[in-house]
C-alpha cells in the first residue's frame, strides 16, 4: 500500500466520521479491522471516549503513559475507571535506562532549563512508551479537539500519520468544553478531581499548573516556556520533537 493511497484513506475516513455521532464514530473505526489503539491521559475528553469503548464493548485497545511524573489524583482515576466500564487500561512506562541517561544528561528536572531539555524528557517518558504502545496498531485514536489550543484548531477526525505509519482518528474534533462536560454529567463519567481546581489540561505533576481565568485550556502545560504553541510531541512531526539522549 502506497502512502498516497493510505493518505487517500485518511481523507475518506475524514469526511466520512463527520456525520456520525461519537458512538458510531468509534463503532465504524472498530470495525475497519486491525489493531485499534486508543491512548488515554485520563483527561475529560479521554474518558467520554473511554466510557463510550466501554459502555460499548468496542474492539479498542485502551492504554495510558505511566510516565512516572503523575498526579496521584489521575493513577486513581486508572484504577477507578477500570472498575466502572469493566475494562483493562495498559500501562506504559519508561525504561529505567532512559530515565537514568536522562538524569545524567540534564539533571532530573532539566526539563525546567530548556526546550531540549523539556522536549528530550517528554521523549523519554512519553515517545518511547507511545512507539511500544502503538507497535502493531493500523488504527490510533486520540482525544484531540480544536477547542484544546490555537495549534490544534484544525484537527480533522482522520488523518494520515506519517511517523508512525498508521490512521489517527480523532473522535472529539468538533466537541467543544461545554458538550462535554454535559456529557459527563449526564453519564456519570469519573473525572479527574483536579479538573475542579482549575487544570483543564492535565499532564506530569511537575509540568503542569491550574490555569488563570480567562487562559487558554493548555496554559497550564509547560508554562515556564513562551512558545504558544507548545506540545509534548505527540501529535506534532517527529523531526518537530525528537531530542537525542546522549548515550
Amino acid at each position: 500500500m502506497t502512502v498516497a493511497h493510505t493518505i487517500e484513506e485518511a481523507e475518506t475516513l475524514n469526511a466520512t466520521l463527520a456525520s456520525l455521532s461519537l458512538a458510531e464514530r468509534l463503532s465504524f473505526v472498530a470495525g475497519l479491522g486491525g489493531r485499534v489503539v486508543f491512548t488515554t491521559s485520563l483527561g475529560i475528553e479521554d474518558q467520554v471516549i473511554t466510557a463510550e469503548i466501554g459502555n460499548h464493548r468496542l474492539p479498542i485497545d485502551v492504554v495510558t503513559l505511566q510516565t512516572g511524573r503523575l498526579f496521584a489524583e489521575t493513577l486513581n482515576l486508572i484504577d477507578e475507571t477500570e472498575k466502572q466500564y469493566d475494562i483493562h487500561i495498559s500501562r506504559y512506562e519508561p525504561e529505567q535506562a532512559d530515565i537514568d541517561a536522562y538524569a545524567a544528561q540534564y539533571g532530573l528536572n532539566g526539563f525546567y532549563e530548556s526546550v531540549e531539555a523539556r522536549h528530550a524528557c517528554c521523549g523519554v517518558r512519553k515517545l518511547k512508551p507511545l512507539a511500544r504502545a502503538l507497535n502493531g496498531a493500523t488504527i490510533w485514536i486520540t482525544g484531540l479537539r480544536r477547542g484544546q489550543s490555537a495549534n490544534r484548531s484544525e484537527t480533522p477526525f482522520a488523518e494520515y500519520d506519517a511517523d508512525r505509519h498508521l490512521l489517527k482518528v480523532n473522535p472529539l474534533a468538533d466537541w467543544d468544553i461545554d458538550v462535554i462536560k454535559a456529557y459527563v454529567a449526564d453519564n456519570s463519567v469519573p473525572i479527574n478531581p483536579l479538573h475542579a481546581r482549575g487544570y483543564p489540561s492535565i499532564g506530569c505533576e511537575p509540568c503542569t499548573r491550574a490555569i488563570k481565568p480567562g487562559e487558554p485550556e493548555r496554559a497550564g502545560r509547560w508554562w515556564w516556556e513562551q512558545d504558544q504553541t507548545r506540545e509534548c510531541g505527540l501529535h506534532v512531526a517527529e523531526e518537530a520533537s525528537a531530542v537525542t539522549i546522549a548515550q
